[in-house]
């Protein structure tokens, strides 16, 4: 039975803890008044609108509305569960907390259990493939292979590289041993199942590099086959990386960015490779802000996630024709889905980043990727010549004018410049019909885009009905509505009175004693009231009102999300007796106006029925429920 964690505990995390400071490492923050703002996490967007407020240590996303503590921010982010979020904040925080965690962690979701244990999975075998390497005969000539690409023991251990022996059956029979169960084994990935149920290694003679989420958990590999004079290993791939498990998604997943993180949020800025030597050799070169995808094409999960804790990214792809290929797919994808400022890298003499570092020294290559990076459109003039014959006077005007469909990407006036003089100098062009012709393409570019613009908005199509042979018209098709997050009802002026008081009742001791003295209050509305009783259910038991700590108090989700909704109200610091009064007595006339309305409602109604005695009848209880709101107010 899991034990719960002390309240002293959770409480001295949280107040050691700034919310800042632990979201600032998964989003990239920016001052914004009293607040700070970023791109949601939990949702892809464009404009910033996720919010946190350090005075209240919450923070609310204004798109998609989820809010919370630091330790709902981790358990949405990381998706864990409460104690495992107080657990990570302590740890990212670096703060002594003298308790037994293991005896803490819920075990009741089926999923996260199994989660735990594919993790202890995979750092065995981490651990297990990390010993082979290091000290057993079986692994020198892997450790060599390592030590003579230039690779240091410390960057070894720093990357938990390991090796998978030749033997098929080594990690299935250390897991036997161990009473692994067997559907254990089959989701973890590790392990190919014959037709006759034994289990044998999906990695064998292979170099192991442990692949981590973002937490630093291992949760697939990537072997780089080791070839030798007895496994010559002609018919197998290069690499081999993990399938996909319930732990490892390729689209999501980038190397060493967990180790890179921190880095990246000092610079804001993030190095991306194509493979894992690349990413390792950066780092002992002092690059230890570099990632690399998984063996694919980078991808939109893949760039949200980066976008998320950096302004610029650096392309460091290899310098060979595959490479610049890639290069420029990179550059396309990240100019249409990403807001990054781009430059690159290209490594001379066709060499990948590895390559040259080893050729040319750890000094020589953190110079070419600190100050050796190129704007994007100085990279698409080197890549537009690498398929043209520019001695041939048609290819070169072919070159000017896409690089001028290039130059409709660039914003700066400066660099427009700039690359303008050099093509007007390069080709013997005047630099004012370059300009000119660079307007004309604008032009263009503004009316396609305003012709496909009228056409998105365009009526549907006519249908042909085969029993007339006539087209239907378009008013035949039902209409379509699409649902916006956005479009949300207008508050009451009811609503409006409940949700200041209550924002005095979380911030004013002298509103909750005056409350007190009002037994037959009550709250207009179901959620409000819940609220309250459970605002005065923690104050019972706490002397100070402490939001963030109100907020964990909080079960239900939506409860939640409306005390935090309300403790983001632009309200003066202080209530007057005269606002309370007023907002008190809105919330008990309620009922009258609710009736007032109704009744307002039903003559509507009767009158367009044509039904006049009713309509007189309505209106005469209107008038004496009027009257019976404007004698109450007058008394209060």
């Amino acid at each position: 039975m899991a034990q719960r964690i002390p309240q002293e505990v959770i409480e001295e995390v949280r107040q050691r803890t700034n919310i800042v400071d632990v979201v600032g490492q998964y989003v990239q923050l920016k001052k914004s008044g009293k607040n700070y703002m970023g791109l949601c996490p939990f949702h892809e967007e464009r404009s910033p609108s996720f919010s946190v407020a350090e005075d209240k240590q919450i923070f609310h996303c204004f798109g998609c509305g989820k809010g919370g503590t630091v330790f709902n921010f981790l358990q949405e982010i990381e998706g864990i569960n409460f104690p495992e979020s107080v657990r990570r904040v302590a740890e990212l925080e670096q703060i002594p907390v003298n308790i037994d965690w293991t005896n803490t962690m819920d075990s009741n979701p089926t999923e996260n259990v199994q989660n735990r244990k594919l993790i202890e999975l995979h750092k065995k075998a981490a651990d297990l493939y990390h010993h082979v390497l290091m000290n057993t005969q079986i692994g020198e000539p892997a450790l060599n292979y390592l030590l003579e690409r230039g690779l240091t023991k410390e960057l070894i251990e720093t990357f938990k590289i390991g090796f998978a022996p030749q033997k098929r059956d080594f990690l299935s029979q250390v897991f036997q041993n161990e009473e692994v169960a067997e559907d254990l084994s089959k989701e973890s990935g590790l392990f190919i199942q014959r037709d006759n149920g034994e289990f044998l290694d999906r990695f064998y003679q292979r170099v192991m590099f442990p692949i981590s989420d973002d937490r630093g958990n291992v949760i697939a590999f990537s072997g780089r086959l080791l070839k030798t004079e007895d496994f010559p290993g002609d018919d197998m791939p290069k690499y081999l990386n993990s399938p996909e498990t319930i732990l490892f998604n390729k689209r999501e997943t980038l190397f060493n960015f967990d180790k890179a993180r921190k880095e990246i949020r000092k610079e804001n800025t993030v190095f991306l490779f194509e493979g894992f030597m690349d990413v390792i050799a950066a780092w002992q070169a002092g690059i230890t802000s570099g990632v690399a995808s998984m063996g694919t094409s980078l991808t939109n999960e893949q760039i949200r996630k980066l976008e998320r804790v950096a302004k610029e990214l650096v392309v460091c792809y290899d310098g060979d024709t595959a490479g610049v290929e890639a290069t420029n797919r990179a550059i396309s994808l990240l100019s249409e889905h990403s807001r990054f400022q781009l430059s690159i890298v290209s490594i001379p003499e066709k060499l990948d980043p590895d390559d040259y570092l080893r050729k040319y020294g750890n000094d020589s290559f953190r110079e070419l990727a600190l100050h050796g990076r190129e704007t994007v459109f100085s990279f698409k003039m080197q890549y537009h010549r690498l398929t043209r014959n520019m001695n041939n006077e048609k290819e070169q005007l072919d070159y000017v004018n896409e690089l001028l469909q290039e130059l409709l990407l660039v914003q700066s006036p400066l660099e427009r410049d700039r690359y303008l003089n050099q093509l007007a100098q390069e080709f013997q062009l005047s630099f004012h019909s370059l300009e000119e012709q660079l307007k004309q393409l604008e032009t263009q570019q503004r009316s396609t885009k305003r012709r496909e613009r009228q056409q998105q908005v365009a009526p549907p199509p006519q249908a042909f009905d085969e029993m007339t042979g006539l087209m239907e018209p378009p008013e035949m098709f039902e209409e379509v509505v699409v649902p916006s997050t956005q479009n949300k009802l207008p508050l009451t002026q009811v609503e409006k009175a409940e949700r200041t008081l209550l924002y005095r009742l979380m911030n004013e001791q002298s509103v909750r004693n005056q409350l007190i003295q009002l037994p037959e209050f009550n709250f207009a509305h179901d959620q409000y009231q819940e609220l309250y009783l459970l605002l005065d259910s923690y104050m019972s038991v706490h002397s100070d009102f402490l939001l963030a700590d109100f907020i964990d108090y909080l079960k239900e989700e939506t409860i939640k999300k409306l005390a935090i909704d309300i403790s983001l109200q632009t309200i003066s610091e202080e209530s007057s007796e005269r606002e309370i009064a007023d907002v008190i007595r809105v919330i008990a006339n309620s009922s009258l106006d609710d009736l007032i309305q109704q009744k307002q409602l039903q003559k509507k109604e009767a009158e367009r029925l044509g039904n006049k005695q009713l309509v007189d009848e309505l209106a005469i209880e209107v008038i004496n429920l009027v009257r019976q709101l404007q004698k109450s107010r007058t008394l209060s």
